[in-house]
């Protein structure tokens, strides 16, 4: 490392290794489900259920085993640490529904499938909520939403955050978003790290929100106890 300051540039030969391999993962996961689905090891509908099966269940169900067996206690981690690499494992274990939203889109066909799919990752999802179309969520993990909620078209939820700390070093910003009762989110918001939206609250389109704030009483506030 460059003295103090921790740069993705810096990274040892052996955490390269380690990135290249976990950026792997999503392109042996399309390959296995293709194999599974093509190679004629067993009848057409037994191919089927298992490329399903692995498409939708492995991708979760490792996740959520990841962070059982390598917990991530932090909220500001620092890049290149055994945490930043847990959550990099976990990111890409979602990665393909990211570039194939057609995959999560299916699931919103059927009603409750996708929130408790989410459960399966490690997401806390209440009764009754509505996923809008063009939905997007990157850390499925972090994610603890009330009941009878309503995400509006295309709203982002966003996770982790790589930010710059005060010495200089990288560090990602890692924390749960967390929405009240009977909310509504406006279309085309981008809720980040550590967001809090209060029960009954209805938020404008097009808003985002930066690490750690809560929205209340119509209006965005700093949540400085979510940062501790």
């Amino acid at each position: 490392m460059n003295g103090n300051v921790v740069r993705f540039s810096d990274f040892s030969f052996t955490q390269c290794l380690l990135m290249l391999f976990l950026n792997s993962i999503q392109f042996f996961l399309a390959l296995s489900v293709v194999l599974l689905f093509v190679y004629p090891w067993e009848r057409g509908w037994i191919r089927c259920v298992s490329g399903i099966g692995c498409i939708y269940l492995f991708p979760p169900i490792a996740a959520r085993l990841i962070k059982m067996i390598l917990p991530i206690k932090k909220k500001r981690i620092v890049v290149g640490s055994r945490e930043y690499f847990t959550w990099w494992a976990m990111t890409n274990l979602q990665i393909i529904f990211c570039r194939f939203p057609a995959l999560e889109e299916l699931l919103r066909l059927i009603p409750g499938l996708y929130s408790h799919w989410l459960r399966l990752w490690g997401a806390e999802i209440g009764r009754l909520t509505y996923w809008s179309p063009g939905t997007k969520i990157l850390d499925r993990h972090c994610l603890k939403i009330g009941n009878n909620v309503i995400f509006g078209a295309g709203v982002r939820l966003n996770g982790h955050v790589l930010v710059k700390s005060d010495d200089g070093n990288l560090e990602l910003l890692l924390s749960p978003i967390i929405i009240g009762d009977n909310v509504i989110v406006g279309g085309y918001s981008l809720l980040t790290a550590g967001t809090e939206i209060a029960d009954g609250e209805c938020t404008r389109a097009m808003m985002s929100f930066p690490p750690f704030t809560r929205w209340e009483n119509g209006r965005r506030v700093d949540n400085k106890s979510a940062k501790e």
